[in-house]
């Protein structure tokens, strides 16, 4: 693998996506790892932070195909998945295509679903197929969700089960800008928009590269034993009535292979674990005590972990 390839193909989305989304470098890259990864990510913050600027502006940057899918209470599965109908010209019966068979998808508001609607996503994001009606359908690669949902809001809400949490590869949350840079903001939105003349900057055969090759990445025994101790501090927590599954592991590995990747090194350093260990394993944790922000307290559960258990010294 050459990582150079990684690290422009980094810096050629942040620079594009950025004349979009002023700051925020840390969660582009975040963004950027579960995308290289083939991971989906889950945005939980209040509305009008800038998700939906941010999903199509990397869409645009991605040169994928694009569909925004609002969820309310009264979608069906079909809705997102698409129907057969019978044509009376044809005398047969033709597919109808559903929103979830474009490249880049966001699921607007996904807890304002009911948990049946829901369950449609669950197949196609981890197997990247769906099923409609008895017949299999693949979905084209690189197939990539990013789901919103607001943490205040509960009235009129579904809440995400764990099997569906757990489809994806992490949660982020973009926060508040800066005073500076909401400043920028104000100016750069005063006339036009910029993600109207935003364009694509990297191929398909780059996405391909980056997403095949990312798991050349060394990561040392030291460094996965300390993923599996962080993530069976989790099942042993007394906070915790039910801890992150094996395929936390996997994504918090493939996560940092990516994060390494991108930041221009061949090797995982167990500051990428705690990079991003909190993003990757708080929300799949369910805690005993259910009252309050759940987000908050999951991630103060993962900061324990990692206080607590030692920093293997990386050899090189």
């Amino acid at each position: 693998m050459e990582v150079v390839k990684f690290k422009e193909f980094r810096d050629k989305v942040y620079q594009n996506v950025s004349k979009v989304i002023i700051g925020k470098e840390d969660i582009i890259d975040k963004v950027l790892c579960a995308f290289i990864c083939n991971g989906h990510v889950l945005m939980e913050d209040v509305p009008g932070l800038g998700k939906t600027k941010l999903s199509k502006s990397l869409a645009k940057t991605l040169d994928c195909t694009f569909k925004r899918i609002q969820f309310t209470p009264d979608l069906l599965p079909s809705d997102l998945t698409g129907i057969y109908f019978f044509n009376q010209k044809l005398g047969d019966f033709e597919f109808r295509k559903g929103p979830l068979l474009s490249e880049f998808v966001l699921a607007d508001e996904i807890n304002r679903a009911t948990p049946r609607t829901q369950a449609a996503l669950l197949e196609c994001m981890e197997e990247k197929q769906l099923t409609v009606e008895g017949n299999t359908i693949k979905l084209e690669p690189p197939f990539f969700v990013m789901a919103t949902q607001n943490p205040v809001e509960q009235f009129g809400t579904f809440p995400l089960p764990e099997a569906q949490l757990d489809r994806f590869f992490m949660r982020l949350s973009m926060g508040y800008p800066e005073f500076s840079e909401e400043e920028s903001m104000m100016d750069r939105f005063m006339f036009n928009d910029p993600l109207d003349e935003l364009s694509a900057v990297v191929t398909k055969s780059e996405i391909k590269y980056v997403q095949e090759h990312y798991k050349e990445v060394h990561i040392s025994k030291e460094v996965k034993d300390y993923i599996l101790t962080i993530v069976r501090e989790t099942r042993n927590n007394n906070n915790v009535s039910l801890g992150c599954s094996p395929r936390a592991s996997l994504n918090l590995m493939k996560g940092c292979q990516a994060y390494a990747s991108i930041n221009l090194r061949d090797y995982v350093l167990p500051e990428d674990v705690k990079k991003l260990a909190i993003p990757i394993l708080s929300h799949r944790l369910v805690l005993k005590n259910q009252i309050g922000s759940q987000s908050e307290k999951s991630e103060e559960v993962i900061k324990e972990i990692l206080n607590s258990v030692d920093t293997p010294l990386e050899k090189i």
